[in-house]
């Protein structure tokens, strides 16, 4: 019960990045004593940090969210991008899924409508969403683990992508800054990117709308003639002309593409 409110009062801030006191009593249905308790518990944890008569998403420019919170965040616009990229996939590929949580929603779909595929990926939460899946062969990424995005990283991740190589990658991005780069919050996890992009015949980049604009700390790579894109129809028009200027193949989709979440046996 305790961390079910938890999780609901780190999901609450992430969204409105800020609060009373009152309102997240409110809004996840708490006295107010329990909720000063909770947001000590939370600020601890590094999740947030109180203020007078409230609080605030820990360092929300700069730090990334929880996993769990962030895979939450912009659900439908998410599950629709996830949807026409497995559209993409065909029997027998070899796929890398990276550690995004838009790309996440393709394993998702893939576990409701299973292809035979070779499947790879640096990221524990797809490689739990594949498990036991007949004709699904997965391979997880080693190196380093980095728990704020169940995540593999590191040289010894990067030394295995130099011996694979993969018919589709799907790569999330943490920003898209306005130079038309995408970006990640992580030196480690920008390399890694980075050479993935070498190691696929075809890159698509998984990003929603909400993506568009502010600018994380370390480039990725350019949006430009090499990869596709796949976000939603609620981007603005002079993105859309500056990814077209780049030559970007870029396809949106609208959030009624969307299906209800399921699984699979």
């Amino acid at each position: 019960m305790k961390d079910d409110r938890l999780s609901a009062i780190r999901h609450y801030l992430f969204e409105k990045t800020s609060a009373s006191i009152h309102e997240i009593a409110e809004a996840v249905g708490a006295s107010l004593p329990t909720v000063r308790r909770d947001l000590l518990t939370l600020e601890t944890e590094g999740a947030v940090h109180r203020t007078h008569g409230g609080a605030r998403i820990a360092d929300s420019a700069g730090i990334e969210a929880a996993f769990e919170v962030r895979e939450q965040t912009c659900i439908a616009a998410k599950r629709a991008i996830g949807l026409a990229a497995y559209a993409d996939l065909r029997p027998d590929m070899s796929v890398f899924l990276d550690a995004g949580t838009t790309v996440l929603q393709v394993a998702r779909r893939i576990r409701m409508n299973p292809l035979p595929l070779s499947v790879f990926t640096n990221c524990l939460a797809v490689a739990q969403v594949l498990t036991d899946i007949r004709d699904v062969q997965v391979t997880l990424l080693g190196g380093r683990l980095r728990s704020r995005n169940a995540s593999v990283l590191g040289a010894l991740a990067e030394s295995m992508l130099e011996r694979l190589w993969f018919d589709q990658l799907f790569l999330g991005a943490s920003t898209v800054g306005d130079d038309g780069c995408t970006y990640t919050m992580d030196e480690d996890e920008a390399r890694l990117n980075e050479k993935m992009i070498t190691r696929a015949a075809r890159t698509t980049v998984l990003a929603d709308a909400s993506k568009f604009g502010p600018r994380a700390t370390y480039k990725v790579t350019p949006l430009d003639e090499r990869l596709d894109l796949i976000t939603d129809d609620s981007l603005a028009a002079h993105w859309l002309d500056k990814l077209a200027q780049a030559g970007c193949r870029t396809r949106t989709v609208g959030l009624e593409a969307d299906e209800p979440d399921g699984d699979a046996p």
